[in-house]
């Protein structure tokens, strides 16, 4: 579906699939895809924010690249079924990128970001986004980016929401067994079944 559609219809589509990519089909609390970052750099707000804004930007420019470098390298050729070998190389490259941004004019954030910045590479958010918006639902360059940029907001949202309650249970009273790693794992539970709640407001 290279042609877009209509401005009247392709307004309401293009809000109904970015509300499904940030709420009811989020990445990490419906698809369970970026659980890696997800848990570990959301012990604090100031990480967490700093990781869900670096892969909003991955996911806006890698969304980009990798649909022209489908579309207009890889169907004409017949051979894209490299795909994904192609879209990891196009992700490394602007994460490479992005390290040497943080690097240079923010390195308290790269600090914090530790690994997990270098592990965006190869985060399955950032290639399945892709693989979803480019290859299995064949959206078009713009529906492509809209549904980038609301995944990568999704993200953002559902790892700032989980630090901010991470921050609360570390200084509550709760059973010594629940303490750490385990209350996450039960708060990310039941962040997951309250965004399922908004499935059927609007089709994806």
């Amino acid at each position: 579906m290279l042609v877009e559609l209509g401005a009247a219809g392709a307004s309401v589509s293009i809000v109904a699939v970015m509300f499904s990519a940030v709420i009811s089909n989020n990445i990490v609390l419906a698809q369970y895809q970026g659980i890696c970052p997800f848990l570990g750099v959301s012990k604090k707000l100031s990480s967490a924010a700093g990781m869900g804004f670096a892969v909003i930007f991955v996911l806006a420019i890698s969304s980009v690249f990798c649909w022209l470098v489908y579309n207009f390298i890889l169907l004409p050729l017949g051979i894209e079924y490299l795909y994904t070998m192609a879209f990891i190389l196009v992700i490394a490259s602007l994460v490479q990128v992005l390290e040497i941004v943080l690097k240079r004019f923010s390195p308290t954030l790269y600090s914090a970001l530790g690994i997990y910045l270098p592990l965006i590479t190869t985060n399955c958010a950032i290639l399945g986004a892709a693989n979803s918006a480019i290859v299995y639902q064949s959206y078009g360059f713009l529906y492509t980016f809209g549904f980038s940029v609301a995944t990568g907001v999704g993200f953002l949202l559902a790892i700032v929401l989980l630090a901010g309650v991470r921050l609360k249970t570390d200084k509550a009273d709760i059973p010594a067994c629940f303490k750490g790693f385990p209350i996450t794992l039960v708060t990310a539970a039941i962040m997951a079944m309250a965004f399922a709640g908004f499935a059927g407001i609007l089709a994806g």
